[in-house]
């Protein structure tokens, strides 16, 4: 019954991969504020390439914006407006790139975008949130997130000062914003159609879900273990991509 009304040629064990990633991902974004993305990328590029990027940007988007409503006294919005600007300037290049560039490219920037956000993510260099910094993070994640459906690192490196609450409110409503941006540019290029909206409601279910399941976990998971499993993850999926493109080669 459930595998007649699934997207045609999709097998129930399919859904159910991808469906554990989803929930699994949100979950992880709920306890730590950012990583739906850093987590489900680099395995739906290998196992799922339908997701990446216009479903996971259709999930992680409302995802987000679940997130900033749990502190939404907390948004800066006058962070977040000039986020956006930069975010805005990325995804239009991001646009570009995918209507010119070879599939073969596009995979290995998946890649080489991943593993520059775990490197970003591990630096620990400390940047100033200035004007202009938010924007030159807003144009990488605009790029980032609109080819890997992964643009959070930009922004967590010149924010990761900011108080916590702050900080994940701020970056919620960037991503819901950012998110839904890119999601009309993939639209525009034929990247994003019925298809891709069939995927993404059959899995909203299970997004819901993980993070609902976050809440309680919230109290009991180190956040410091979801970043370093989180970052694990997409670096040893971003590796797996490059060498099996050059396998391919």
């Amino acid at each position: 019954m459930i595998a007649s009304l699934l997207p045609e040629g999709m097998s129930l064990a399919h859904y159910a991969g991808m469906a554990a990633m989803v929930l699994v991902g949100a979950c992880l974004q709920g306890i730590g504020g950012v990583g739906f993305a850093m987590f489900s990328a680099p395995i739906a590029a290998l196992f799922y390439p339908e997701l990446a990027p216009g479903p996971l940007l259709a999930l992680g988007g409302p995802l987000a914006l679940m997130s900033a409503l749990r502190e939404f006294d907390q948004v800066d919005w006058g962070a977040a407006g000039v986020a956006l600007v930069g975010r805005v300037v990325g995804t239009l290049g991001a646009a570009v790139c995918l209507l010119l560039l070879p599939a073969e490219l596009l995979t290995v920037m998946f890649a080489l975008f991943i593993l520059a956000g775990v490197v970003l993510s591990l630096s620990g260099r400390r940047i100033d949130a200035s004007r202009g910094n938010m924007v030159g993070a807003g144009i990488a994640s605009g790029l980032m997130g609109t080819i890997t459906s992964a643009g959070a690192p930009p922004f967590a490196l010149v924010m990761q000062y900011l108080p916590p609450p702050r900080l994940r409110a701020t970056l919620g409503c960037v991503f819901f914003a950012g998110a839904a941006f890119s999601l009309v540019m993939l639209a525009s290029i034929g990247r994003f159609g019925r298809h891709e909206m069939w995927l993404s409601a059959w899995l909203l279910p299970l997004m819901i879900a993980g993070f609902a399941i976050s809440g309680p976990l919230n109290r009991r998971v180190s956040r410091a273990a979801v970043r370093g499993l989180l970052l694990a993850l997409s670096a040893f999926g971003a590796i797996a991509l490059l060498l099996r493109e050059a396998i391919a080669f």
